[in-house]
């Protein structure tokens, strides 16, 4: 390598490591008060830097641990309130949405979620990945998990 060049790596090196660099911010965890009181052993979501991570939502009733009544559509229709709730929690809005991972009990409930799910995400639609499970918690019909996008706020 020829000495010009070479000094002016080494400029570069030493200029970088002279930078100050951004600390890393840490993990903040968000429990809300239904999940605090029932010792339920997750956050709701956990906030790194620009990203907000939520954990599974199922169709329970708000303050409840009781599933809505009505079948795959219900169930579907009130996740995606229980998400909507978490991400208002955390100053972010179903805009911010950029991943959805659905667990359907039944592979067979894909059409009538997809009917619910297009109700929340009209005008982008976040990439999303969808399985069926042989079983959810508390015998949900669907569990819904997000990651959001929440950058500068």
């Amino acid at each position: 390598m020829c000495r010009p060049l070479r000094a002016v790596l080494l400029a570069l090196a030493a200029l970088s490591a002279a930078l100050p660099t951004p600390a890393a911010e840490a993990p903040r965890y968000y429990r809300a008060p239904a999940t605090a009181e029932a010792d339920l052993p997750f956050s709701d979501a956990v906030r790194v830097g620009n990203l907000l991570f939520l954990s599974g939502q199922i169709g329970v009733l708000p303050g409840t641990l009781e599933l809505a009544r009505g079948g795959i559509a219900a169930e579907s229709k009130q996740a995606m309130e229980n998400i909507r709730a978490v991400l208002a929690a955390n100053g972010a809005s179903l805009d911010d949405v950029v991943k959805c991972t659905v667990f359907l009990a039944d592979i067979r409930d894909w059409p009538a979620f997809n009917a619910v799910y297009r109700d929340f995400f009209r005008t982008h639609l976040p990439a999303r990945s969808a399985l069926a499970a042989s079983g959810l918690a508390m015998g949900a019909r669907v569990e819904v998990e997000c990651v959001a996008a929440v950058g500068g706020r």
